[in-house]
């Protein structure tokens, strides 16, 4: 059985053919509707832009939001650490006392 599917986004009236992992194609469906959406606003708010100048100022807001969610893990992580390293010194200090 193939685990691929061709399917065809369209972004600013472009289609793109790609051929992705079954359990992928809603996860990209999805995407590419939210990028269209972002784009529909940014134009409302700045009709004098091109597409090109829409889409890079979509991809920017993308990343920062991206990078803000990269940080918060960052942030969650340091702290499940700094609690692992709390309980093995509660751990460390009952053996020695």
């Amino acid at each position: 059985m193939n685990d691929k599917l061709s399917i065809k986004l369209k972004i600013l009236e472009r289609n793109y053919p790609l051929l992705v992992e079954w359990k992928e194609e809603e996860k990209l469906r999805e995407a590419s509707k939210r990028i269209n959406d972002m784009v529909i606003r940014f134009k409302q708010h700045y009709s004098d832009k091109d597409n090109q100048d829409l889409l890079a100022m979509v991809c920017l807001q993308f990343a920062s939001k991206l990078l803000d969610l990269e940080g918060s893990q960052k942030v969650t992580n340091i702290e499940a650490q700094l609690e692992q390293m709390c309980e093995e010194l509660d751990e460390f200090i009952k053996l020695n006392q």
